[in-house]
């Protein structure tokens, strides 16, 4: 599994739409990457976490997925890849 966050995200909890979403440190956080390693990392896993406009730009990029399967919460973009 991959889990990558914007930054400036991670710690903080989203409210919306019935939905309490934490960016835990514990989950997101690790290595800093530039947008180049992650769009070569989202190729080798199955299962991606992403939250953030920045790192599913990077995803929407590479055209591992469309805006529609991006979900807002508290005006944040959460996007799950799952490939089989």
């Amino acid at each position: 599994m991959l889990a990558a966050a914007d930054k400036e995200l991670i710690g903080k909890t989203l409210n919306g739409n019935g939905i309490e979403f934490e960016v835990s440190e514990k989950f997101y956080k690790g290595e800093e990457i530039t947008a180049k390693e992650l769009g070569k990392m989202l190729h080798e896993f199955g299962n991606i976490n992403l939250v953030g406009k920045k790192v599913i730009a990077v995803a929407l990029d590479e055209k591992l997925a469309g805006e529609s399967q991006i979900l807002e919460i508290d005006g944040v973009k959460h996007l799950q890849i799952i490939t089989l």
